[in-house]
Formats: C-alpha cells, sequence, structure tokens
C-alpha cells in the first residue's frame, strides 16, 4: 500500500507538476474530463454493498511471500499465462473468468495475467483485474494475488495464486 505524502514533499509535487504541460495536440483535462474520470473509477471498484458480511471480498489478499518467491524463482510451476493486451474491459474480464475456470479444473496452483501497464503506468485493465478477481464467484478458485517478479512482466502482470481443488 503507498503511504500518503508529506506537506513539504506535496509542496515540491506541486512545484514540479506546476511545470507540466501537456503533449502536442491533446488539451488539458477539463473538470468534466475529470468528473467523467472518476465515475469510470468508481464503476470499476464500486463500494461494497450491505448485507451479508464475509460474503463479499472487498479486496484479495497478498500471496504469502515465500509462495510468491517460489512463483517467481520457478520453484512453484505457473501453470498457465494469459495475456490480456488490446482486450476491452468487458471481453477482458470473461476471458479471465473462462480462464481462472480452466486453470482451476486443471489442477494448477498458480497463474500468470498480463495486464499491462497503460500508456502512463495506469492501465484501466491493471487497475480493474484485482477488483475482478475478487468477485464471490471467484472466491473458490483465487487464494491471492501480487505483483509478478520483473522477468515476468512487474507491474504489468500479476501472480494469481489458486485454492486446491477439492477433491471428490
Amino acid at each position: 500500500m503507498k503511504k500518503p505524502l508529506k506537506p513539504e514533499d506535496q509542496h515540491i509535487w506541486g512545484m514540479v507538476a506546476a511545470t507540466v504541460h501537456p503533449l502536442p495536440g491533446r488539451a488539458t483535462p477539463t473538470a468534466r474530463q475529470e468528473a467523467a474520470k472518476h465515475e469510470t473509477a468508481a464503476r470499476i471498484h464500486p463500494p461494497k454493498p450491505p448485507g451479508r458480511p464475509g460474503k463479499v471480498r472487498e479486496a484479495l489478499d497478498d500471496i504469502e511471500p515465500n509462495r510468491r518467491h517460489r512463483i517467481a524463482k520457478a520453484r512453484e510451476e505457473i501453470g498457465a499465462r494469459l495475456d490480456l493486451h488490446g482486450l476491452t474491459q468487458d471481453r477482458a474480464k470473461a476471458t479471465l473468468e473462462a480462464f481462472l475456470t480452466r486453470a482451476f479444473d486443471e489442477g494448477w496452483r498458480a497463474v500468470l495475467v498480463i495486464t499491462g501497464k497503460g500508456v502512463q503506468g495506469d492501465g484501466i485493465l491493471k487497475r480493474a483485474t484485482p477488483g475482478w478477481l475478487a468477485a464471490p464467484h471467484l472466491t473458490h478458485i483465487v487464494a491471492g494475488i501480487s505483483d509478478a517478479a520483473r522477468h515476468h512482466g512487474g507491474e504489468g502482470a500479476l501472480y494469481v495464486a489458486l485454492k486446491r481443488k477439492k477433491r471428490g
């Protein structure tokens, strides 16, 4: 989790931000565009609905550090990879859910989901994917997530730990 900026850092950041100008051909965002951006973010990360506590996950747990290390060092196999580059949100979500269901059914314990970082490091798929993975209908599949190691895509990819399939 990111720490909030200290007041002196905010002041310095304000001075730096004041020197930034849009690229040629791009206008400074208007208040209406900023409001639309915040509305989109609210749709992607809706507030937790009231009701049954414990049934809806607000966020996923991180993969335990030792397990993440084993995945990153290839001591625990990445069963499958999914690249979401170029997909719309709806298509990416459907593809991700089908992929996770298939990986779980095949008994994989860890998969790699490549979201990309977006143009400025704040891509829509990168922001939306953790929320999709925390969906109630995936609680029996997804154990946790973590950013991937640099050689697996770094901030543009996620390790997804899957739960063990119950024998039966």
